[in-house]
């Protein structure tokens, strides 16, 4: 590598260098300058650091003006990469505000640093077409996000989720790099596209459903798939409040594009039986779709707690996100990016509801009782995160669906008794969704409380999220025409 080429590649990966270097500002900061200073200044400290940091990631990312692929795929540089890359760092600006005033931990710049070391992980995943890349990038982060799970050392529900999350992750990571070795032995290449020029010439055999089966486990996982799925609920209940809304807001995103990249560019050859929505890996995922919507929903409405149920509500979310992939083109992907990022805001909303709750002891749903009375805004807002998870017009979680329901009838007709199957998990969401806002709007608190009194930086954060959201399904082009411009720019 020449001196040329190592300037390249540093300007290149600006922004994954700043998050990176900041963790480690954050970090030493919080150990050596701010040790012995009060806890909620320790807080303020490392999360304007923090934000800051994630803050000049997202200018870095969007002022990139040119496009980018070296080392054959190992970092690619595309206005769609920048533009995830900065969805994820405004979802760790939100995870990193939520969890100022937090008492969970007294390591508050080890726990910050991760969050960014975990945001890092995830903006390199995005913009690499190299599988040990891809692997690299995606332990990267789930060695984060077990870390951040266990973080409430005073919680034995925290320390059970994350070894639950580890062990479940550990054995997902292994089938995954099985996947890989198959996929190298049997194309002779580790970049995407060079596994799809492989795929031109060779019909496809048992090993090639081995390795897309593993492939899927590996990735089903991360996007918490049935029937993958089982470390979430747990993961969702036990982790620290912040770490729980990263998992369900960042990590879903940053690993439902690298499944479309994986599927769409690895293992799609065009010219042959793997192109397009015929492709031979459809069926794999129909069928995880399906599992998916049907576990997810249907689990839901049995919960007793908050965060268990938007557990099971993300894993159906996965399976409606997994038309997005199944499509297999470009309106697919435009409807899967809108999707992911609108539905990861209503999620870190609701996550943010229950932070501001959780000084309350709150967790049951039967804890939410009479919480209008007590708390307007805040119930006001779970209001609004609550029906854009259900797909209510006009929040922008029903063109979510709508866009990839439509997508997924465009690309096969094939896909729509899949789409019938979603239409009715979606109406049956809705109604363990109301079971939330029953409680909240319309029983009456079991015992006379006080007024929840929310720290004034978590209520704007909620705020912000919440207005984010009307106003992304009210002017859904907002976010669209980003999406656009970034596909058009895209090489075809």
């Amino acid at each position: 590598m020449n001196a040329m080429s190592l300037t390249e590649l540093l300007r290149l990966t600006l922004p994954e260098i700043v998050v990176s270097l900041v963790g480690l500002l954050t970090l030493t900061l919080d150990l050596v300058a701010v040790q012995q200073r009060t806890f909620a200044t320790r807080w303020k400290v490392g999360a304007l650091t923090a934000c800051t940091g994630c803050a000049g990631a997202i200018l870095l990312a969007v002022l990139r003006p040119e496009q980018a692929s070296i080392y054959g795929g190992m970092l690619v540089v595309t206005p769609l990469t920048e533009m995830v890359q900065a969805a994820l760092a405004g979802f760790t600006i939100l995870a990193v505000l939520l969890s100022v005033d937090s008492d969970f931990t007294q390591n508050i710049g080890e726990y910050l640093a991760i969050m960014l070391f975990a945001t890092a992980g995830m903006m390199v995943l995005v913009s690499t077409r190299n599988l040990l890349v891809i692997f690299a990038s995606l332990e990267l982060l789930s060695l984060s996000l077990y870390v951040l799970t266990a973080f409430n050392k005073r919680s034995r529900r925290s320390a059970e989720a994350a070894l639950k999350y580890f062990l479940f992750g550990g054995m997902a990571a292994a089938i995954f790099l099985f996947g890989i070795s198959l996929l190298y032995g049997l194309s002779g290449s580790i970049e995407l596209t060079g596994v799809a020029t492989a795929l031109e010439s060779q019909p496809l055999t048992p090993l090639w459903v081995v390795a897309m089966v593993m492939i899927v486990t590996g990735l089903g996982f991360k996007i918490a798939a049935a029937p993958f799925h089982l470390w979430a609920p747990d993961a969702y209940q036990g982790a620290p409040t912040p770490s729980a809304a990263m998992i369900a807001s960042s990590s879903k995103l940053a690993s439902f594009i690298v499944l479309a990249a994986v599927m769409a560019l690895g293992l799609t050859a065009s010219g042959s039986a793997w192109h397009g929505p015929q492709a031979a890996w459809v069926p794999l995922l129909e069928v995880v779709a399906a599992l998916s919507m049907l576990a997810g929903n249907l689990a839901a409405i049995v919960q007793s707690s908050t965060r268990r149920l938007l557990a099971y509500s993300a894993i159906g979310h996965a399976g409606y996100m997994l038309l997005g992939v199944i499509a297999s083109s470009e309106l697919g992907l435009r409807a899967l990016l809108y999707y992911v990022i609108t539905y990861g805001l209503a999620t870190l909303g609701a996550f943010g509801v229950l932070a501001a709750l959780e000084k309350e002891g709150v967790d049951e749903i039967d804890g939410l009782a009479g919480l209008s009375q007590r708390a307007p805004w805040l119930s006001f807002c779970m209001l609004i995160f609550m029906l854009s998870l259900a797909g209510i017009p006009p929040l922008s979680g029903f063109f979510g669906k709508f866009f990839l329901f439509s997508s997924a009838l465009r690309a096969s007709g094939r896909l729509l008794w899949l789409v019938i199957l979603a239409i009715g998990m979606s109406a049956v969401s809705l109604y363990y969704y109301l079971r939330v806002l029953k409680q909240i709007f319309v029983l009456d608190a079991t015992a006379e409380e006080e007024d929840v009194r929310t720290p004034l930086l978590m209520r704007v954060t909620i705020s912000v999220t919440a207005l984010l959201v009307i106003a992304l399904g009210c002017y859904p082009d907002l976010l669209l025409h980003w999406i656009d411009t970034a596909l058009r720019a895209m090489p075809h």
